[in-house]
């Protein structure tokens, strides 16, 4: 039990740093060719509804642990419902929320 805990900790600690790190180094990208980029907190909902659907493996677990972190680090621009774009200016912090 104490391992599971262990395992959906790193999870969520690792997509809410890639979530801010993403953040910091490209946020600033529009599109790829002609797609536009959603922002973060959009993959991070994804890979929490994929992780539902395998909830009781070890993949479903780690999934919803790294999806949750990932949309907690972008949460200021869902409850603005940014979509697409780029971020806004602003200063950049490792450990802010909103």
């Amino acid at each position: 039990m104490e391992l599971v805990i262990i395992i959906i900790s790193i999870a969520a600690f690792v997509g809410f740093a890639v979530g801010r790190l993403g953040d910091r180094h490209f946020g600033y990208v529009e599109k790829i060719g002609i797609i536009p980029v959603p922002h973060h907190w959009i993959i991070g909902a994804i890979m929490i509804i994929i992780g539902a659907f395998y909830l009781p493996t070890w993949f479903g677990l780690a999934c919803c642990a790294f999806g949750t972190g990932h949309f907690i680090s972008d949460l200021n621009d869902f409850l603005h419902f940014r979509f697409f774009g780029p971020e806004l200016p602003h200063k950049w912090k490792f450990w802010s929320i909103l």
